[in-house]
């Protein structure tokens, strides 16, 4: 049977919750006193994970978003565990990609299936339940590199998050003035499990994985459309970006 206790700030459903940003997003949505659903392939680490959490209830349960029938199976089974969902983060992703034509064809499918199609699913599965409370707040966690195309390895993640980017904005169109809201957040370069192993010394304006997660917190609770993370200097940078012609584009990208 459906349980209706949860708190009062609500039920947050994060997929990709076992390492990264959405485990720092559920360390700090845990404090804030949200009740939490969490969802990767590595329930081993959910586990280690709820084991930091106190003070809030948090349901686990493993999930590869690539399996769709799984991902609407494991949101409605989060949904009659609670009583409800008030917010779905889609935020489950992989970084791996190759240059078109280089033999990486395989790594760069998976980047569009995990990133994109996997997305929908989430999308699908999560708007059929917000659809049936007529309230809900669905969050896509796309990227700046979607503002333009992207060389060498980064073409096919760039693809797929500005792929992202216009689903979500599909979504907000057909939601606008309805009580489901739709938010993009457009995080810039944050220490994650996705930069272990990469000299980031020269990475430009990255931010370490706790402050981005309290970052991206912060613009998920705001309720705003459309969010850079950080404001500043992404919402300038990305503003430029969108101008540059393509020899400059190389220089910075």
């Amino acid at each position: 049977m459906p349980t209706s206790s949860h708190s009062a700030k609500g039920v947050i459903l994060i997929t990709g919750a076992s390492s990264g940003l959405g485990a720092g997003m559920a360390r700090e949505f845990a404090k804030r006193g949200y009740d939490l659903a969490l969802c990767a392939r590595r329930l081993d680490a959910l586990e280690a994970l709820k084991s930091e959490l106190s003070g809030t209830r948090v349901e686990l349960a493993a999930l590869d978003v690539t399996d769709h029938a799984a991902v609407f199976e494991t949101f409605r089974q989060f949904r009659e565990k609670f009583g409800r969902l008030d917010k779905v983060i889609v935020n489950a992703g992989i970084g791996e990609g190759a240059p078109i034509g280089k033999g990486g064809f395989a790594k760069n499918r998976a980047t569009l299936e995990v990133n994109l199609i996997a997305a929908l699913a989430q999308a699908e599965a999560a708007m059929e339940i917000f659809r049936d409370q007529n309230a809900g707040h669905l969050v896509f966690i796309s990227s700046m590199s979607a503002i333009r195309g992207m060389r060498g390895a980064m073409t096919s993640y760039a693809t797929s998050k500005a792929g992202l980017a216009h689903l979500a904005e599909g979504l907000r169109l057909e939601m606008l003035h309805k009580p489901i809201d739709i938010t993009t957040l457009m995080p810039g370069y944050i220490q994650s499990e996705m930069t272990q192993g990469q000299d980031t010394s020269k990475t430009p304006f990255i931010i370490d994985g706790a402050k981005g997660a309290r970052l991206l917190a912060d613009a998920v609770e705001s309720g705003r459309s459309h969010v850079t993370v950080p404001r500043w200097p992404w919402s300038v940078l990305g503003a430029a970006m969108k101008m540059l012609p393509l020899s400059l584009l190389r220089r910075v990208t």
